[in-house]
């Protein structure tokens, strides 16, 4: 019996760079950007350049949308024509309402083989989970292998990040826990975290450099001696800084290779310019 033929998808807000990539066939479904009255579709009619250079004159703030039902349905029917089955793997359900438009669309579909893996993360935190299925399909695992690939690094990613501002993550409303953060306290440098699929706060600190030194702390003792599997360090315009954590994380851990990318700019929306976060998971 020849093996199943398995696509890999994911949304757009994963932003997965090439240099992880690869040769790994990963779908994209979009997802949506809401702004000035128009409808843009998160890295096919705004990319993150063109968003951030807009961003930054723009007197007003974008909000985002997840793909709907129907755009679902019609996504993994096309991918169907292709393929035998199909394994989505998406941004946390408590950030975003992505997976249940997924859901939606499966029950919809009932005829073909589809599963959907919450991430419980975002950004690059969700990407690596993404990669676990994509690599397992592409060994020509079994459907039920591709997918406790993806489910079984769920609980070992880690993801902090450090922002300018907390001012578009209170716009947004994607922050929990966080009240006494607010207010007068919007001036400080704060370390967040995903933690239960929600951005949570992690530190309190006055300057990124410093949130920074405690975002290197915290990972050292996430790792609890293991070493790093992989890692990514993400910036929002501001290269320089991303370039230079990420040479920190080689020193530090004794790492080769880090993933250096950006974010979408649904993400960016959500966690506003001068974001710069970590991202990874460790060895077995």
């Amino acid at each position: 019996m020849d093996k199943q033929k398995i696509a890999i998808v994911t949304d757009s807000s994963a932003q997965i760079p090439q240099e992880a990539l690869g040769d790994l066939p990963i779908h994209v479904i979009p997802v949506w950007l809401l702004w000035d009255g128009e409808n843009l579709r998160d890295g096919v009619d705004i990319d993150s350049p063109t968003f951030y250079k807009r961003l930054v004159k723009s007197k007003t703030m974008p909000t985002t949308s997840q793909p709907s039902i129907g755009e679902f349905t019609d996504f993994f029917k096309g991918l169907a024509k292709k393929y035998d089955a199909i394994v989505a793997v998406l941004v946390s359900h408590k950030m975003s309402g992505t997976v249940a438009s997924a859901l939606g669309a499966v029950k919809e579909l009932p005829n073909i083989p589809i599963r959907v893996v919450d991430s419980l993360g975002g950004s690059m935190g969700h990407g690596f989970v993404a990669l676990a299925a994509a690599r397992a399909a592409a060994a020509g695992k079994s459907l039920k292998e591709v997918v406790d690939a993806a489910k079984n690094l769920v609980p070992k990613i880690k993801f902090m990040f450090a922002v300018d501002t907390l001012e578009y993550l209170r716009r947004s409303g994607r922050i929990s826990g966080a009240k006494a953060l607010f207010g007068s306290a919007l001036r400080i440098k704060p370390l967040l975290q995903f933690k239960d699929g929600m951005i949570q706060p992690h530190s309190q600190v006055r300057t990124k450099k410093k949130a920074l030194g405690v975002l290197l702390d915290a990972a050292e003792e996430m790792l609890g001696g293991k070493k790093i599997a992989e890692a990514a360090v993400i910036d929002i315009d501001t290269k320089e800084e991303g370039d230079s954590l990420a040479e920190q994380v080689k020193k530090r851990f004794g790492i080769s290779k880090i993933i250096r990318g950006g974010v979408s700019p649904v993400v960016g929306a959500i966690v506003g310019p001068g974001t710069l976060g970590l991202a990874f998971y460790p060895e077995e």
